[in-house]
C-alpha cells in the first residue's frame, strides 16, 4: 500500500511539473474578480497553495473543510495586502469549535481601490468635463461550517455574500450626438451583490504527511451588467502535501519540511499549477517559497513566519513577497492567535 501511495505521488509531481509553463488560454467570462485575490501571507509565501495546508481560520479563503482541523477552541486571523497601483485589501477570519457538532467560521474581505476621477464627454474645448471623484468598493462576508468526521476526513461548506460597486456612468438613451438638442442623459449605478457557495473536502492518508484536498469555490448565479451576463469566478482546485523527510528518518525533525502541490481549474482560463515548500526551524521560524505557473504576471513567492506562545496563547505572524511581473511586487502581512 505504501508503494502505491509513493507511485501516485511521483505521477502527480510529474504532471504538475509538466503544466507549469502551459499556454494561457481565455475560455469564458467571469466577474467579481476580487474574490480570487489570495489571502493569508503563510499561504501566499508557499506559492498560494492553501487547499490542504491552510489549517487555521485563514483556511476559510481556500477550503472550508480545513477549519474542521483547528485544534483550539477559537482561532482568529487578520490579513493585509499591499497590492499594485495602490490597490490594497484587508481580510479577517475567525473560527469557533462547537464540541462534536463541528466548527463554525466567519470571513470578511474588503477591497480598497483608491480614488478615481470621473469624466464624461462634452462639447467644450477639452471634449470632456469632470463628474467628480468616486471610489469603487467591493466586499464579501461568509459564514462557514465544517466537521471532522474521523482522524482522516473532514468536509465543509461556506455561504458568502459578495457586493461590488463600480460607481455610476452617464448614458444617452435618446439623441444622436452631443450637439443634438434632443439628447438626454441619465445616470446608471453599477452596484450589484449576490450569494455564492464554497464546498470542500480534506483527506489525510496518515502516511508521511501525504494529505489531499479538493474545493469548489464561488458557485453562484449569473449576474448582469447591461447586456453581458457572467457568474462569479467559479473554480475547482485540488491540492496535495507531503513531508518528504519522513521517507528517510523518524521523529519530529522529519516533519520540518513540507512540500505542497496544487492545481486550479478556473472557469475563465486554462489550468493553473502551483508548487511550494516550507521549512520549520524548531517550530519558531518558518521559511517559505513557491511558484505559481500559467499566470500572466504572478510567479515566484517567498516569505517568513514566526511562532510564539505568550502565557499559553499561541501567536503567529507571517510575511509574503509575491513577484508581480512588470507591476513590481505585492506584499502580504498576517497575524493570528488561537485560544
Amino acid at each position: 500500500m505504501n508503494m502505491r501511495i509513493l507511485i501516485t505521488l511521483v505521477v502527480l509531481l510529474s504532471l504538475a511539473a509538466s503544466s507549469l509553463d502551459a499556454q494561457i488560454v481565455k475560455k469564458a467570462q467571469v466577474g467579481f474578480r476580487f474574490l480570487e485575490n489570495p489571502v493569508a501571507a503563510d499561504v501566499v509565501a508557499r506559492g498560494a497553495t492553501g487547499v490542504v495546508a491552510a489549517r487555521n481560520a485563514g483556511g476559510l479563503f481556500w477550503n472550508p473543510a480545513l477549519i474542521g482541523w483547528t485544534s483550539s477552541t477559537a482561532d482568529i486571523s487578520l490579513n493585509r495586502t499591499q497590492g499594485i497601483a495602490d490597490i490594497n485589501y484587508n481580510a479577517a477570519a475567525a473560527t469557533l469549535r462547537l464540541g462534536d457538532i463541528g466548527v463554525v467560521g466567519i470571513s470578511f474581505l474588503s477591497m480598497d481601490y483608491g480614488d478615481f476621477y470621473g469624466t464624461r464627454r462634452s462639447t467644450n474645448a477639452q471634449g470632456y468635463e469632470e463628474t467628480g471623484v468616486f471610489s469603487p468598493t467591493a466586499m464579501a462576508v461568509g459564514l462557514a461550517w465544517a466537521q471532522k468526521v474521523s482522524d482522516r476526513f473532514s468536509y465543509g461548506v461556506q455561504v458568502k455574500y459578495a457586493y461590488q460597486d463600480l460607481g455610476s456612468a452617464w448614458v444617452a438613451p435618446t439623441g444622436g450626438t452631443l450637439g443634438d438638442p434632443s439628447l438626454t442623459l441619465s445616470q446608471i449605478d453599477y452596484a450589484k451583490g449576490d450569494f455564492a457557495i464554497d464546498v470542500g473536502a480534506f483527506y489525510d492518508f496518515l502516511y508521511n504527511g501525504i494529505r489531499f484536498g479538493a474545493t469548489l469555490q464561488n458557485i453562484s448565479r449569473e449576474l448582469k451588467y447591461e447586456s453581458q451576463e457572467f457568474p462569479m469566478p467559479f473554480a475547482v482546485s485540488f491540492g496535495l502535501t507531503v513531508e518528504p523527510l519522513q521517507f528517510f528518518m523518524d521523529g519530529e525533525g522529519a516533519k520540518e519540511l513540507l512540500l505542497c502541490f496544487e492545481s486550479r481549474h478556473p472557469r475563465d482560463f486554462s489550468e493553473k499549477v502551483k508548487v511550494g515548500a516550507e521549512y520549520s526551524f524548531q517550530d519558531v521560524v518558518i521559511f517559505r517559497a513557491g511558484y505559481q505557473g500559467n499566470y500572466d504576471e504572478r510567479g515566484l513567492t517567498a516569505g517568513l513566519g514566526f511562532r510564539y506562545v505568550l502565557e499559553g496563547v499561541p501567536l503567529r505572524a507571517d510575511y509574503a513577497y509575491e513577484k508581480f511581473g512588470v507591476f513590481g511586487a505585492v506584499h502580504h502581512f498576517s497575524i493570528g492567535f488561537s485560544y
